[in-house]
């Protein structure tokens, strides 16, 4: 049976004139080498990419032939081969006979000659020590790969583990033999152990004081000179780094060289000193922590009271509301009818309605609180307002006090509702001077507040910081305490209605901000109000002339409203402006009359209503008449602040309603003008 050989074992024979390569080929398989013979250069070139351990070529298959593709081939081997070829010529290899020789030894390389005439045997013979030389470079590319992919696995840990590893070689010096050693190699977790970079190179001398050089330097010398490997810890002085190593010596022992491995436990001797700590002081440490949970409880507490109180306060302002709408719309309807007939009748009717209009402003700061109330937020340059508002505050506080206004120059603008601010600071103003009966200096102060870290009553973020600050008598950690709480004052009775500081803690918290107070008895009060920081500019409140209103044609309305004593006043108020009105008391009631009469020319719509609230009436009503104006009419907006409608705050007067609808008529009929010309 024949042997089937490797081609990286078989022989390639070039000789492209009469019989030369049958006769070789037939030679080499006597000797069991298979042989391949090639019929030109190129196909040589192809079967040595293919594999082979030698060659046997002719002096005249490349006499004349362009060796430029052979040459290539042959620069191009791997480091490990070195490809032995057998060239037969007819004057031998000697530069005396073969002047050729020489120029076929430069392209060639590992090239043995035969002359021929030659016996077989002497073919077969440099064929088989050919390819013995060819089997060893097989062996050494072999151990060559393995010493790669060990380098290889060497390199991947020495660059990829988390420990430090460092070679060092022991030098004599000044201080004696092997009292200094470099650094001869590093891994990149060196620096990041011991926090020192680019440590190759360096001698231990040169980055440690000499007294640490030398404790270093002992402790490795005896590991170089005993042979013996050793675990310790040692704290790197010169980086203040805690560092548990390993050392060995690296053999033989001439080498003078030792490895190190090791890991900065600098956290873990902190941590294990901080556990020891903590055991120390457990009972001191548990106590601050239940005091902490306490407070942290307290506070919880006092913010779910304050919610429930702004609940409940919100509920009652919108209840108060329904029942101002009609007291305040009949007072009006009889101050126009009966108003000229009768001085004394005047007077009480416009006492009545100056009670009314106190009570309105009562209820607009149980909304503040409540966070119920329609904020007209805008970028507000607060040095701006505040400095607008200078006079005002002086009147307010009178001569016996110092007004000081500090401000930060190039002061971001704010989110805020400049009238809700305004109110807020005359509120705080009022306050102070309250506080300082016998006179002090009230200080108005605006910068910027960056809370790097969310606390229980800041998020994270920038914030104009507005602060109200007095010399006044400071108030007790109790009252402090309660300070925001509706209808909470110290004051005398009617000097006070206890919502001020309500009013600003509600805009504080509807602004996405914060309201907070710091005072000290005998000392004085702070109080700041955050207020969230706007990327844009400032916006000028646009100044109009005021304009009565002007009667409107009479109108066929629709009233929607559940409250009959609201509904029966808004109605009469309407008709009083001579429009024709139709009463639903429910938002399905309001569809059913809109699909059964077809004349209706706007819909005025309250907002709180069961079943289906004012805004959802709206939508249906848009639905099936999509230009019909609606006017919606709300003492609060229930969280839903962004109604898509114009609104009508309750409690109002006739002039409110006939304004509103003026404005609502102007704007439909400003959109369906758009829309044409469109």
């Amino acid at each position: 049976m024949k042997k089937t050989t490797t081609l990286s074992e078989r022989a390639l024979v070039l000789t492209p004139r009469g019989r030369d390569a049958a006769i070789a080929a037939a030679m080499l398989a006597e000797a069991r080498i298979e042989a391949t013979q090639c019929a030109s250069l190129a196909d040589l070139i192809r079967a040595l990419d293919e594999g082979a351990a030698f060659a046997v070529l002719t002096e005249e298959a490349i006499a004349t032939a362009d060796l430029h593709a052979l040459s290539a081939w042959l620069q191009d081997q791997e480091e490990w081969s070195d490809l032995p070829f057998i060239l037969l010529t007819s004057r031998g290899g000697g530069l005396e006979r073969n002047p050729s020789a020489a120029r076929h030894l430069d392209l060639l390389g590992n090239v043995t000659f035969l002359e021929r005439p030659f016996h077989p045997t002497t073919l077969i013979s440099l064929a088989r020590s050919a390819l013995r030389a060819r089997r060893r470079q097989y062996e050494a590319r072999s151990r060559l790969e393995d010493l790669r992919k060990s380098e290889a696995r060497y390199r991947t840990l020495f660059e990829t583990m988390d420990e430090g590893f460092c070679v060092i070689r022991f030098l004599d010096g000044p201080e004696g033999p092997a009292s200094d050693y470099v650094h001869v190699e590093a891994n990149p977790a060196y620096a990041v152990n011991a926090g020192i970079p680019d440590i190759v190179g360096k001698r231990l001398r040169e980055i440690v004081s000499s007294a640490e050089a030398d404790g270093w330097a002992g402790i490795y010398r005896e590991v170089l000179t005993t042979g013996k490997s050793l675990r310790f810890e040692r704290e790197l002085i010169e980086t203040g780094r805690h560092l548990e190593l390993a050392a060995f010596r690296i053999e033989p022992a001439s080498r003078r060289e030792v490895a190190v491995l090791f890991k900065d436990v600098t956290d873990r001797n902190r941590a294990d000193q901080e556990l020891r700590d903590l055991n120390e002081t457990l009972e001191q440490r548990v106590a601050e922590t239940v005091a902490q949970r306490e407070e942290a409880t307290a506070q919880l507490h006092e913010a779910q009271k304050l919610e429930t109180l702004g609940q409940l306060t919100g509920g009652v302002a919108h209840d108060i509301n329904n029942l101002l709408t009609p007291i305040t719309g009949t007072l009006d309807l009889l101050a126009r009818r009966y108003g000229d007939e009768d001085a004394r009748t005047a007077r009480l009717l416009e006492g009545a309605l100056q009670s009314a209009e106190r009570a309105r402003i009562l209820v607009s700061r149980l909304l503040g609180f409540a966070r119920r109330q329609v904020l007209q937020t805008r970028p507000v340059d607060i040095s701006a307002l505040v400095e607008g508002m200078r006079d005002l505050v002086l009147s307010s506080i009178g001569p016996g006090i110092q007004l000081q206004i500090r401000q930060d120059p190039d002061l971001p603008a704010a989110l805020t509702d400049p009238n809700q601010l305004e109110l807020a600071i005359l509120n705080l103003t009022v306050n102070a001077r309250d506080a300082m009966p016998e006179g002090g200096v009230l200080t108005i102060s605006a910068d910027r507040a960056n809370i790097g870290k969310s606390t229980g009553q800041l998020a994270r973020g920038a914030y104009v910081r507005l602060s109200v600050t007095d010399t006044g008598c400071g108030m007790s950690e109790e009252t402090l305490a309660r300070a925001i709480e509706p209808f909470y004052s110290t004051k005398d009775v009617g000097k006070g209605t206890g919502l001020g500081l309500s009013m600003v803690h509600g805009l504080a918290a509807q602004l996405g901000g914060a309201f907070l107070l710091t005072s000290t008895v005998g000392q004085g009060t702070r109080a700041d109000l955050y207020m969230p920081i706007t990327g844009e500019a400032a916006e000028t409140a646009p100044v109009a002339a005021p304009m009565p209103p002007r009667s409107l044609e009479p109108l066929t309305l629709l009233l929607v409203d559940d409250e009959e004593l609201v509904r029966a006043g808004t109605a009469e108020m309407l008709r009083e402006m001579g429009h024709e009105v139709h009463e639903a008391d429910s938002g399905q009631q309001a569809l059913r009359h809109l699909r059964a009469h077809g004349n209706i020319e706007a819909v005025v719509t309250d907002y709180m209503m069961p079943s289906m609230n004012g805004a959802q009436l709206a939508e249906r009503v848009r639905t099936l008449h999509p230009r019909m104006p609606i006017l919606v009419v709300t003492g609060y907006a229930g969280g839903d602040l962004s109604l898509k409608f114009p609104q009508l705050a309750k409690p109002f007067r006739q002039n409110d309603l006939a304004a509103a609808l003026e404005r609502l008529l102007q704007g439909e009929s400003s959109a369906v003008s758009a829309e044409l010309l469109g």
